[in-house]
């Protein structure tokens, strides 16, 4: 009955939220083209649920190809980000388009957040049990670490500090969620984000 509710809440909810967000979309489209060269969304392969990989829509913040050189984004003066990029970024704007993603129905708005595929072969056992979830825009190791960028920039070696500290940590948060994930405890996170985002 979880899930079902889930869904339906999900499905709802993206479909009004893409309808009143499209003026805003489309200026964000034309701000991202003037800035820099490329297209307005950046479609990033990520691992969903039951491990099954699926494109992630997000706003393009960075130049591109920038994710050649390297996975993760070192801190917000991180040189690839784009001057629209920031402020993005900033407000977590660049993840609005993954509405797209709920609505198809790989990603839900609440969910452990999605890695790439390299990330998660560096998983144990235990830790691949977050695949059995539908992963989300927003979680609550999303409130947690909320300025995660900035926490990675503060390492002498990013990935390392990334894989060896914060992702640990970051897993077993999501399998604490899944332990006791509901609509109300979903709900309150969605409201959390948004007002964490606004704050």
């Amino acid at each position: 009955m979880y899930l079902l509710t889930k869904r339906i809440f999900d499905f709802i909810t993206a479909a009004i939220a893409l309808a009143i967000l499209s003026p805003f979309f489309l200026a964000v489209a034309v701000i991202i083209k003037l800035d820099s060269k490329g297209p307005v969304f950046y479609l990033q392969e990520r691992v969903g649920q039951y491990n099954r990989l699926f494109r992630m829509f997000k706003f393009r913040t960075m130049q591109t190809g920038a994710d050649k050189k390297g996975w993760l984004t070192i801190g917000a003066t991180d040189n690839r980000i784009t001057r629209s990029g920031q402020w993005l970024r900033k407000y977590k704007l660049d993840e609005l388009p993954q509405l797209i993603n709920v609505l198809i129905g790989n990603m839900s708005l609440v969910g452990p957040r999605p890695e790439v595929p390299y990330f998660v072969s560096q998983y144990n056992e235990a830790q691949l049990q977050v695949l059995q979830a539908k992963p989300g825009i927003t979680d609550a190791v999303s409130l947690y670490y909320f300025d995660e960028q900035q926490l990675i920039a503060g390492y002498e070696n990013p990935e390392q500090g990334y894989l060896k500290e914060i992702m640990p940590q970051k897993l077993q948060l999501n399998l604490d969620y899944l332990q006791h994930r509901s609509f109300l405890n979903d709900f309150h996170i969605l409201v959390k984000t948004i007002i964490r985002i606004f704050s």
